[in-house]
């Protein structure tokens, strides 16, 4: 690949069904794995729930709250078990925040990981439900639509990111 294209940055997708060799390969690589939050308390995921809790993220990775494959985090809290959510809110240390209001602690539990990068979908900055939700896997016609209006981007909105942004030292200028 750095034959061809020359030196790049690059996440290794390593999500789903990992190997050792998976792993290792990674690894070998140097590339950053990925690291997704609603993968530590569901219980729907296959994977091993402890990789994706970010107190275990290695430096080299990019965390995430969801990818464009996932439910909006707004709308995963809202899905999943009752037990899974007591999960969640043990993991924060936070039984107050009313369910409603609970993703904006989610994307700072992500923002404070030890990876090195952090995406956070903006659905999930805005608190937005499954209606705005990105992909649906294994589906057709109803994917890649959701769009922001101009109208979303608010100064509360941009304050809100610029404000866990610098509180996590996720700024270009911390770096």
């Amino acid at each position: 690949m750095e034959r061809g294209l020359g030196k790049r940055e690059v996440i290794a997708e390593d999500l789903g069904y990992v190997t050792d060799s998976v792993r290792q390969l990674v690894t070998d690589t140097g590339f950053p794995g990925m690291k997704v939050l609603q993968f530590a308390f569901d219980s729907r995921d296959t994977g091993a729930a402890a990789d994706y809790l970010p107190h275990n993220y290695p430096v080299n990775s990019v965390a995430y709250t969801g990818t464009h494959d996932n439910e909006t985090s707004a709308g995963w809290l809202k899905d999943i078990k009752p037990e899974e959510l007591r999960q969640v809110r043990e993991y924060l240390c936070d039984y107050y925040t009313p369910d409603a209001e609970l993703v904006r602690p989610f994307v700072s539990l992500a923002m404070s990981s030890p990876a090195r990068l952090c995406v956070i979908p903006l659905q999930d900055y805005m608190g937005l439900d499954n209606s705005c939700r990105m992909n649906r896997p294994s589906s057709v016609g109803e994917n890649w639509l959701w769009r922001v209006r101009e109208e979303s981007l608010s100064d509360a909105l941009r304050q809100n990111i610029s404000d866990v942004t610098r509180r996590y030292g996720r700024t270009a200028k911390a770096r």
